[in-house]
């Protein structure tokens, strides 16, 4: 059994959650001694297919012709779509047609939450389909706590020990919830923002733009980093603030909980019954919900919950996930 391993147009993509994606199952189907190609012109059994651009497609069709298995991951949703980039609200029921047109081309289809299965399951052209929810995974090994990596951090950027550091993660898109962690900057003065990550600003949205230009003493743009920059963040920040407005998984949240990382998160749908408020994270609704409960971290009201939360980063280990993909190829 050998597996084309294919995304199109990595260098665009590279840098982004699905990125992050598409290095993780490399290193899931070699944790399992999984025979794979990323040369589309090499002789393979199933097709790994994750990215929906027309050589994507094309490349579907042709391995259908051809008697090739199929497995179609779908990482991308209307939902998550809608709420990023200029014009793309105006533009996603036009989105969501071709991802049912990419996706039905699969024999059976790839998603990294029960919640993102459960929004494909609603599409017209999906609802036959057999899904599997598979996590995109977490490098267990490599995010981890390490003292000396957070204390680099700080010297890095500049912070004290006893400074207060707030960290963000996401593209410069409306839908990571930028422009209300830059309000939070702006409420709260006594503590440290910093925000990683970067995508062109004349793809974004006004109010992101707006956002990103803000000069504020106590917030910084850090740009995109390597993955040794965030896992220092994780170390050696106090909180990790994840204001997302749509997701179909969000990798930073499982790497923040695998560093043993304080999170305050967003309340959405995605994380219904995996993250718990209280429990391995805390959750707010809006920007006042944020404020309060920072305020309320800070101030020893709020009890660390990094001990049950690192579970979560377990259960989503990487040779898991190789196990779980192996499964599935030798069901097809």
């Amino acid at each position: 059994m050998k597996v084309l391993l294919y995304s199109e147009g990595l260098k665009v993509v590279g840098k982004s959650g699905l990125g992050k994606a598409i290095k993780h199952q490399i290193k899931a189907l070699e944790s399992e001694n999984i025979s794979y190609t990323l040369n589309p012109k090499d002789d393979y059994d199933i097709l790994h297919i994750n990215t929906y651009f027309l050589k994507s497609y094309f490349l579907a069709k042709r391995a259908k012709k051809q008697g090739k298995k199929i497995v179609y991951h779908a990482h991308s949703t209307e939902e998550d779509y809608k709420n990023g980039f200029i014009f793309s609200k105006a533009t996603s029921k036009l989105f969501k047609k071709w991802l049912i047109k990419c996706y039905s081309l699969g024999d059976v289809i790839v998603t990294p939450t029960l919640y993102s299965k459960k929004l494909l399951q609603s599409y017209k052209g999906l609802e036959d389909k057999t899904i599997y929810d598979v996590s995109n995974g977490i490098e267990l090994e490599f995010f981890k706590k390490d003292e000396k990596l957070g204390d680099k951090f700080r010297r890095t950027y500049g912070y004290t020990k006893d400074d207060k550091v707030i960290f963000g993660i996401g593209l410069y898109i409306e839908r990571k919830g930028i422009v209300d962690f830059v309000e939070l900057a702006k409420r709260l003065p006594e503590y440290k923002f910093i925000w990683f990550g970067y995508s062109p600003l004349l793809a974004a949205t006004k109010k992101v733009r707006k956002a990103v230009n803000t000069k504020l003493d106590n917030l910084t743009f850090a740009g995109y980093v390597e993955q040794d920059v965030i896992k220092g963040a994780m170390n050696g920040g106090d909180l990790y603030l994840f204001p997302t407005l749509e997701e179909t998984e969000g990798i930073p949240i499982i790497e923040a909980c695998a560093c043993k990382t304080n999170a305050i998160i967003r309340d959405i749908p995605i994380f219904d019954g995996w993250l718990i408020d209280g429990k391995n994270v805390y959750k707010a609704k809006d920007v006042d919900e944020f404020e309060r409960k920072i305020k309320l971290f800070f101030n020893g009201k709020l009890p660390s919950v990094v001990e049950n939360s690192y579970k979560i980063a377990e259960e989503r280990d990487i040779k898991k996930i190789g196990r779980k993909l192996k499964n599935i190829y030798e069901s097809l």
